[in-house]
């Protein structure tokens, strides 16, 4: 049901109520816009807040004490007040995409509604004063009544002007568990292309709010039936075509929990060959490439029923990291559950020894025994080389399969043992 005026008014906060009033008695025009609008509408508390006025950045830059020129070529500002970011950008309108992401030329108007006409999707071009009237001239609440992504006016030119609003059309739908208007929808999968003029470092963090969205479900199956996947991700749309095959990837990422890595693990986990060449086609980043990639390779080592014995997860723990275990267990999960297979038993009791593993807190690398190569070559008489690594590994081995021997005085000896054991011909 739809909020009255005034329960809309109490959900912008005083600091913002200010900052808009203050616009006003300086004779400008001042209103919130965007997501804040779409949320308060919705009945939700915004996160971010963003001013549209007729006000121009030099004269909000007087206004105010604490201002950061954020974007000035666009009209843009950040006012620090209170503890609230609040970004304020001058009435405009934009023309010229060269690029397919930015306006060639930006010229500053007067009025609102030719600020809204240029915003990418109804439900973001509405906007709302400080008393809490709203101003919607492209019907975004009754878009989100109906639970649908509109483009405003003209999809393909709302996409041609920028085209990362391909993946935000897919990510909003996500996120609001909404659909697509059946016009902009057309325009999307026709506009595909658009995406070869946007960077991978924009790609790639709309893909990631997609996958962490409550909807991630119905943003995938979109990605895959416009064509925009075979653009991101070329490698699972080419091993998609089999229906089951593609739902079974989506059913995986659904049944994980919204963590970036687990979700973009699930993803590809059918693509272990190519996994960390695609995440770094998408800029993600060193850390994210790396984990991911020893999620995807290694989660089939995961058995749930029965469940593993703790020195078996001492020894997956050795080979992929501490803090690969429990993730691990969630992605073999989630991938049995996707085929039918009924787990959560299976994984509550699998989960509980991780924990009980990690918690001990074993040595789980040659680094944290508690001896070195210095103290095996002292006490075998060894010279550095590969006969003290190999002595290493084995006293690694013995104290995963049992961690009370991570002693100095007790890995000496066996040490001793070993240099004196026979050698093979």
């Amino acid at each position: 049901m739809p909020l009255g005026r005034w329960r809309r008014r109490r959900l912008i906060p005083p600091p913002v109520r200010e900052l808009l009033a203050h616009l006003v008695r300086a004779g400008h025009q001042a209103y919130l816009v965007g997501g804040c609008v779409r949320d308060i509408v919705r009945g939700l508390d915004p996160q971010d807040w963003d001013v549209t006025t007729s006000a121009t950045p030099d004269e909000v830059l007087r206004m105010f004490p604490r201002v950061i020129p954020t974007g000035l070529r666009y009209g843009t500002v950040t006012v620090m007040l209170s503890g609230l970011a609040v970004e304020v950008t001058t009435f405009r309108s934009e023309a010229g995409y060269g690029d397919y992401r930015h306006p060639d030329h930006v010229s500053f108007v007067g009025d609102l509604p030719t600020d809204l006409a240029r915003r990418d999707f109804t439900v973001n071009a509405m906007a709302m004063d400080a008393a809490g009237r709203l101003h919607d001239p492209f019907g975004g609440r009754r878009d989100l009544r109906r639970r649908l992504i509109r483009a405003v006016g003209d999809p393909r030119q709302r996409f041609t002007e920028d085209g990362l609003r391909l993946l935000r059309a897919v990510r909003l739908a996500a996120e609001l568990g909404f659909e697509l208007e059946a016009a902009t929808r057309r325009a999307l999968r026709e506009q595909a292309g658009l995406l070869e003029h946007v960077a991978a470092e924009r790609i790639g963090p709309e893909l990631l709010r997609t996958l962490l969205a409550g909807h991630a479900g119905t943003g995938l199956r979109l990605m895959f039936e416009t064509g925009l996947l075979g653009r991101i991700i070329p490698e699972i749309a080419a091993g998609a075509s089999e229906p089951p095959s593609w739902e079974h990837l989506v059913a995986t990422v659904e049944r994980c929990p919204p963590d970036r890595e687990l979700r973009l693990a699930a993803l590809l986990h059918h693509n272990a060959g190519e996994t960390e060449a695609i995440l770094r086609r998408l800029r993600l980043g060193r850390p994210v490439v790396e984990r991911v990639g020893r999620l995807v390779r290694h989660h089939r080592e995961v058995r749930l029923e029965p469940p593993m014995q703790e020195v078996e997860l001492r020894r997956l723990a050795a080979r992929v990291g501490r803090d690969c275990l429990g993730p691990l267990c969630l992605l073999r999960a989630a991938d049995l559950a996707a085929s039918g297979a009924a787990v959560k038993a299976a994984l509550a009791g699998s989960l509980e020894r991780v924990g009980r593993v990690l918690a001990a807190d074993p040595a789980l690398t040659v680094e944290e025994l508690a001896v070195d190569g210095h103290d095996v070559q002292r006490v075998t008489g060894l010279r550095p080389g590969r006969a003290v690594g190999r002595i290493l590994a084995r006293l690694l081995d013995a104290v995963l399969a049992e961690p009370s021997l991570n002693r100095r005085d007790r890995l000496e000896e066996l040490a001793r043992r070993l240099a004196a054991e026979p050698k093979d011909d």
